[in-house]
């Protein structure tokens, strides 16, 4: 069965009738008190079939042609056991096609070890980043604890489906059917490819991997085949979920959040110590050893935007910058109760800017800000815009607006749907034949609460403020997802 606004108030109305277990009595109580944005984190219960969207607003511009893939957790509860932590749930590869004006929707969940465990035994049991899990977990692997639930990479007609903690899932980009994990060399089977690789002007990929304070790069060619792999050691073991490049270089933000001590589920094993302040490593990307290190005032984050270095050496980049981490260790439990008040402050966007001279400063945009991207045609290289989700707020999590933030005059253009509406991260798709920054459209999609349904957006990046240029419904709602990708 496949979601909808209907099905999911009946789903409430049946938990009365039915009978009570522990978990369902849980359930019935968190839905009682049902959040108006508890759909965000809704369990879908199947895969979503292709199926047309309904334009239901302007039309879809000329020249855009091609497939947006988001990936996101989509299965979250189950009757012998729960996920805790809006980072655990089931990965689901989504599918948007936009062509010949028209658009299509389909999505099928990743079929991890994890999930197939899970399914079997009707509970989640394995533990991840802020879900404890239980002795019937089956793990003889990092990816037997895989969720496969945070981005998307494409390569070629494939696309991998990121995690954490252990391989890429390939799957199918046609069909969006899992064939494998995928080892990029036999003696690095099962290590880290984390959920944020950064793209180089010269094609190339680059990513990293996480085990305390050592990092594995990765340096790959755009069709997925590894050119190098070399390990490094930072200076602290910070939690760190993004990393960001430059043309020559690559840069580690190593916030105040800490290894502390062995446990799980993960995220229980840091500390946040803010009087350590935050460190910022520049990694020469030709001489992994030739390093730099930068010293700012505490702050934590989740995703950073590109870097580019400028001809003096002065190096910048944008983050979505938090007071500490309250978010991810309590704020996310919340988010997927579906009730109450979710703690911690919206991140604010911030352009952090290391000086030759070894002086560091952080400038504020004064925007609630997430998940900011840049023109994929600059990945790297010199750039005055970010696009961001906006209109978060502290009585209202997750965004209902887009906006885009021009560094070079300060200014930041917004749309705001209204709380109505869950923004979801768009992404920069270059109009055919343009070069300037501005001549791009973002697509991305939404989550509407008024019709209980998913949305699919395309705005005009030069006049975002005038709100979207074509919007697409479905008939199903899907969970708010994490990150995508786009295919021309």
């Amino acid at each position: 069965m496949t979601p909808s606004r209907r099905h999911f108030l009946m789903g409430a109305a049946a938990l009365s009738a039915a009978v009570a277990t522990p978990e369902m009595v849980r359930a019935a109580i968190a839905q009682e008190a049902a959040a108006p944005w508890a759909l965000a984190t809704a369990d879908l219960e199947a895969d979503v079939a292709p199926r047309a969207l309904s334009l239901v607003h302007g039309r879809a511009p000329a020249g855009l042609e091609g497939t947006l893939f988001r990936n996101g957790p989509a299965k979250f509860r189950r009757q012998g056991g729960i996920a805790t932590h809006w980072f655990d749930g089931d990965g689901l590869m989504r599918s948007f096609r936009i062509s010949d004006g028209q658009a299509t929707l389909a999505a099928r969940f990743a079929d991890t070890p994890k999930r197939r465990t899970e399914t079997e035994l009707d509970a989640v049991v394995t533990p991840g980043f802020g879900t404890a899990g239980d002795s019937r977990a089956r793990i003889g692997s990092p990816d037997d604890a895989s969720a496969a639930n945070t981005a998307v990479m494409v390569t070629g007609d494939k696309v991998w489906a990121l995690w954490e903690g252990g391989s890429p899932l390939q799957m199918d980009a046609s069909t969006l059917a899992t064939e494998r994990f995928v080892t990029l060399r036999d003696d690095l089977k099962g290590m880290p490819f984390q959920a944020h690789p950064r793209f180089a002007p010269d094609g190339t990929v680059w990513n990293v991997g996480l085990h305390g304070d050592q990092a594995i790069v990765w340096h790959l060619r755009a069709s997925g085949e590894l050119i190098d792999a070399q390990v490094i050691r930072l200076p602290r073991a910070s939690y760190l979920h993004d990393f960001t490049a430059t043309e020559g270089h690559l840069i580690f933000v190593l916030q105040p959040w800490v290894f502390d001590h062995a446990g799980m589920p993960y995220a229980t094993q840091f500390a946040w110590k803010p009087e350590m302040g935050t460190q910022v490593l520049l990694v020469d990307k030709a001489d992994l050893t030739s390093t730099r290190i930068w010293e700012l005032p505490a702050f934590g984050f989740f995703h950073l935007g590109d870097g580019w270095e400028e001809a003096d050496g002065t190096i910048r980049f944008d983050v979505a910058a938090n007071r500490d981490n309250t978010f991810a260790i309590e704020g996310a439990r919340v988010l997927v109760e579906g009730r109450g008040t979710v703690p911690g402050n919206p991140s604010e966007l911030k352009l952090v800017t290391l000086y030759p001279n070894g002086r560091a400063e952080m400038t504020s945009s004064g925007v609630a800000a997430e998940f900011p991207k840049g023109d994929p045609r600059r990945a790297g290289l010199e750039r005055s815009l970010t696009v961001h989700v906006a209109g978060e707020r502290g009585g209202r999590p997750l965004p209902n607006g887009l906006a885009v933030q021009d560094w070079k005059t300060g200014r930041n253009h917004a749309f705001n749907f209204g709380d109505d509406q869950i923004m979801e991260e768009a992404v920069f798709v270059p109009k055919p034949g343009a070069s300037a920054e501005r001549d791009a459209w973002l697509v991305a999609p939404s989550i509407n609460l008024a019709e209980g349904m998913t949305e699919l957006h395309v705005f005009d990046v030069a006049s975002v403020e005038n709100g979207p240029v074509a919007t697409w419904r479905a008939d199903v709602a899907l969970p708010a997802g994490f990150h995508g990708a786009w295919r021309g």
